[in-house]
């Protein structure tokens, strides 16, 4: 379930790669010509504001929710991210 809502990412504006393993994946982001990391920071702050806690590395996303996380977490953790991801665009 959790591999389904990450991949369904793809195609949100500035996503170039989603790549997953069990509950740990990386949304990786176009960066801003001259501010490398920027998107993905502004991303984070954004989801943040919004209650979701999101780590980043450079330009990719990382999610790494807790083993104990319910259908209804994650898609409030991806539709929170979608929405960021969107008004970065």
């Amino acid at each position: 379930y959790f591999a389904d809502a990450v991949h369904s990412l793809r195609g949100e504006p500035n996503v170039i790669d989603i790549r997953n393993i069990g509950l740990v994946a990386g949304i990786e982001l176009a960066p801003i010509a001259g501010s490398p990391a920027k998107r993905a920071f502004d991303i984070f702050l954004d989801c943040f504001e919004q209650g979701v806690l999101v780590r980043t590395t450079g330009d990719t996303v990382a999610l790494s929710p807790p083993l104990i996380i319910w259908r209804e977490q994650i898609d409030e953790l991806v539709d929170t991210l979608r929405g960021a991801i969107r008004r970065h665009a």
